[in-house]
């Protein structure tokens, strides 16, 4: 989408090339780490796209869960990483998953692969993934989320080609951020008037 957009506005351009060509999406293998809440939703909407769902999770889901959206659980994180086309990062930063992605778990994916993270840029070994684009270990980076955010302007990643960083934009729209103040805003009453809190974490 970067390159492409580049292309189309570029004062350059007089054609397009035939030969650009990106990847099917429909019936890839999508690999989901971290199969909360938001993991969960994400194979929802990944089931549109006939994609092949795997997944793994602290915690397997309830068979009924797997079975709405065709999901497949693999208790080994390995098995994931090598079946693989496009492996997204949806877990919650904690002392087990910092730099839970380094040289060997890239080194397990396929040349093909693209990484996914939406989670927080320290689950990712920013430098392993540096070496592993640049050495095409894996074909492609999108990025949310980064450690730091914003990375200092002359760092290695943003001078390479096949990666997408955005700005930790996920929930970035008036919609989601009203919600989510809203949801806040039940969490302070609820506790103010002794009751169940909605959101309560653990």
């Amino acid at each position: 989408i970067y390159t492409g957009s580049q292309i189309a506005v570029s004062p350059d351009t007089k054609h397009f090339a035939v030969d650009w060509l990106g990847v099917e999406v429909t019936r890839a293998t999508l690999g989901i780490i971290g199969m909360g809440s938001i993991g969960y939703k994400v194979a929802q909407r990944a089931r549109a796209f006939n994609m092949r769902i795997l997944y793994h999770n602290r915690n397997r889901r309830r068979k009924e869960e797997e079975e709405a959206v065709g999901a497949h659980y693999c208790a080994e994180m390995e098995d994931l990483l090598q079946q693989s086309d496009f492996v997204m990062l949806v877990v919650n930063l904690t002392p087990e998953t910092h730099k839970l992605i380094g040289k060997k778990e890239l080194g397990l994916m396929k040349p093909t692969a693209t990484l996914i993270n939406i989670s927080r840029g320290a689950v990712i070994d920013q430098d392993a993934l540096v070496e592993a684009l640049k050495n095409k270990v894996i074909r492609a980076a999108a990025l949310d989320v980064t450690h730091p955010e914003p990375l200092p302007r002359d760092h290695p990643l943003l001078n390479l080609n096949n990666i997408i960083i955005t700005p930790h934009i996920g929930t970035a729209t008036v919609q989601a951020i009203r919600m989510m103040a809203e949801e806040a805003i039940a969490n302070i009453l609820a506790v103010l008037n002794d009751q169940p809190i909605p959101s309560e974490v653990f």
